[in-house]
């Protein structure tokens, strides 16, 4: 308990002690004292709590100690503080969002760190920090701690773990403008030290509010101090580059490329139809059950989509799968959202079935082993596919350059061909403003159309 009822007696000494000169005080109805080697030692000390309590400060009763030593003493660290939010967040966390943190925090920690002195590698910190200090496991008793307290790490993690957990500084210092801006700096920039996608920025300041309320909600700051840092990321255009989506021809051709490779490739063909002729995320299609698919022998079909399945690493998931079971992005577990899809793919889909069956949980698409279709195989088919699909020109370049550049395409093609945007953005599962922050450039050249129907309009044609 604080108080203002203080007393700081003199100093006396005890001769034949190993320090004996002692400082009394008491504070509230206790008394405390301290020992010294030096009179100058203690007079100094005393001199300290008298400053205290000229500057009106109080005093902790059960420390003795002046409110503003009490509280520095009392501060956790951000290291301390990050770890405590881990630990709070990671029962209710998705996997994706338990990564998200790891990542945000062994971006940001390095800007916290008080010392520079006997620093690890940079890379091993990095490694500490995302795989070891900021990622939570079970021990034997089914209690939730840090992993590295769960498993024994290498010993250049180890060694980098006990540098950052005695260098990091207080919450309070965290809370000055420069450390903030410092860590706002460092969350912009990728590894490779170019800009940072504005996404990736928002997805990990947002992680950084989030702990800076949590130490607001455990008293250790007064208020969030990231909302009074004037910070503006550096520019970035987060519109889509369509120089390098490809055309329907050039995505058909593709698809096409990719079912000639090998058997595997046949098997992946449809995969990426879905990409393309539904714009679906891979996760999306990871997930596709044949109950999803409504396949008419002939014009359009539908998909009814219902869930997800994100990749993950297998430290991340409750179950040590390396992908987790998920609604809808951004949906609730429960949302569903239809997609009608051309003649072409429902074909795709009706062959792809009737050849290769589903999985055992009714997926469409699955792994040589019957797991879920890693990232790793489709965007190896993928880059095989680009060499003999482009001419040696195109494939040096950006063009088509990684599986998800279908989905950009489909979304395009959609736009292009007329379709309303609300409709789009729909069919996507894109909210109107992503919509128009990727795809701006060709929703703008639709304009002329649009003229053209309202001249026609009031033309009374």
């Amino acid at each position: 308990m604080l108080t203002y009822d203080v007393d700081i007696w003199s100093i006396r000494q005890r001769k034949g002690r190993p320090k004996p000169f002692e400082l009394r005080w008491r504070v509230g109805e206790r008394s405390h004292s301290r020992s010294f080697k030096l009179k100058p030692q203690a007079e100094g000390r005393q001199s300290e709590l008298l400053a205290a309590l000229r500057n009106r400060e109080q005093y902790d009763e059960e420390t003795g100690l002046p409110a503003s030593e009490f509280e520095a003493l009392t501060t956790p660290t951000w290291y301390e503080h990050a770890t405590a939010y881990v630990l709070m967040k990671w029962p209710k966390a998705a996997a994706k969002h338990r990564a998200s943190i790891a990542e945000t925090f062994a971006t940001i920690t390095p800007a916290f760190v008080s010392s520079s002195r006997g620093a690890p590698d940079a890379a091993v910190l990095r490694k500490a920090l995302y795989g070891w200090a900021f990622r939570a496991a079970q021990d034997t008793d089914g209690n939730l701690r840090m992993r590295h307290q769960v498993e024994t790490p290498p010993a250049d993690i180890a060694a980098a773990l006990t540098w950052i957990s005695a260098n990091t500084v207080k919450m309070t210092e965290v809370g000055k403008s420069e450390r903030l801006r410092s860590a706002l700096d460092a969350l912009s920039k990728k590894l490779n030290g170019m800009p940072a996608a504005d996404n990736t920025v928002n997805r990990k300041r947002m992680v950084l509010s989030n702990a800076l309320r949590y130490a607001v909600e455990r008293g250790t700051l007064v208020s969030n101090p990231l909302v009074r840092v004037d910070w503006t990321g550096p520019d970035k255009d987060d519109e889509v580059d369509f120089r390098y989506v490809p055309n329907p021809d050039q995505a058909a051709a593709l698809i096409d490329a990719v079912r000639q490779l090998s058997a595997r490739g046949e098997h992946m063909a449809a995969f990426f139809g879905c990409l393309y002729y539904a714009a679906m995320r891979p996760s999306e299609i990871a997930a596709l059950r044949a109950e999803d698919c409504k396949l008419p022998k002939s014009g359009w079909g539908e998909l009814v989509l219902a869930g997800s399945q994100p990749e993950v690493g297998s430290g991340w998931t409750n179950d040590g799968q390396s992908f987790e079971q998920r609604g809808l992005k951004r949906r609730a577990r429960t949302a569903t959202r239809s997609v009608p899809i051309p003649p072409v793919l429902t074909a795709m889909l009706r062959g792809h079935k009737e050849r290769y069956g589903v999985a055992d949980d009714g997926r469409l698409f699955r792994a040589a082993k019957g797991g879920r279709v890693r990232s790793t195989e489709y965007c190896e088919l993928w880059d095989s596919a680009r060499l003999k699909a482009l001419s040696a020109k195109e494939a040096k370049t950006p063009l088509a350059d990684v599986p998800y550049s279908l989905r950009h395409a489909g979304v395009s093609l959609w736009i292009n061909s007329g379709v309303d945007p609300m409709e789009v953005a729909q069919r996507a599962g894109h909210s109107l403003a992503v919509l128009f922050r990727f795809y701006a450039k060709i929703l703008k050249g639709q304009q002329s159309r649009a003229n053209d129907l309202i001249e026609r309009g009031l033309s009374g044609g």
